[in-house]
């Protein structure tokens, strides 16, 4: 049986196909294709699921967010960005979209034209996600527990509303930042600073 998680800014929704069995990866693929309006992942046990486009005010942050990451790796040049639209398929089978995201570029240049133009397998080095109003906090604590469970060796949960920011490292507990003016990357991310003015 294929789920569906059905998220939108308001109420999410779980949709059941039972006569559908589980997607496989080129289904899931193909799927994605027919809904280039939504942005679809899939958790690491099947569970395919749908967001509606983000609200203005969200997608302004979101883009505020992934600018701040997308110059930063153009002066450091050691890795690549990618923002809320690009898909990742982690080592536990998960496929996910962080609101933004960047990888090695060693890392990076090892995958095939192949891999790259599709969910490419590889968990980003260093993950972003700002919760929208329809996220609970738990869900997006679980999300960037997979994230470093996987591979990433960073990852930051913005909480909008309590003003805080959640850092997550590997084998460290989350620290938090109670309403802090930016974000420092260092050691992971050498001179990487996350402006939080421009995003709260």
């Amino acid at each position: 049986m294929t789920t569906l998680l059905i998220q939108s800014e308001q109420i999410p929704m779980t949709v059941n196909f039972p006569l559908i069995a589980q997607m496989t990866t080129e289904q899931f693929y193909e799927f994605c294709l027919a809904n280039r309006d939504l942005r679809i992942e899939r958790t690491a046990i099947g569970e395919v699921v749908i967001m509606a486009p983000a609200f203005s005010d969200t997608g302004h942050r979101n883009m505020k967010i992934a600018q701040q990451v997308a110059n930063w790796a153009e002066k450091d040049g050691t890795g690549e960005a990618f923002d809320s639209s690009a898909g990742f398929t982690l080592p536990n089978g998960a496929t996910r979209s962080p609101d933004a995201s960047w990888i090695k570029l060693e890392r990076w240049d090892a995958l095939t034209p192949e891999q790259k133009a599709s969910f490419a397998p590889i968990c980003p080095d260093f993950v972003i996600e700002l919760q929208s109003a329809s996220d609970h906090l738990s869900t997006l604590q679980s999300k960037m527990q997979e994230y470093i469970d996987n591979g990433a060796i960073l990852g930051l949960l913005i909480d909008r509303n309590a003003k805080t920011v959640h850092l997550y490292r590997p084998q460290q507990a989350p620290q938090i930042l109670e309403n802090p003016a930016e974000v420092q990357g260092d050691p992971e991310l050498p001179g990487f600073t996350l402006k939080m003015g421009k995003i709260w």
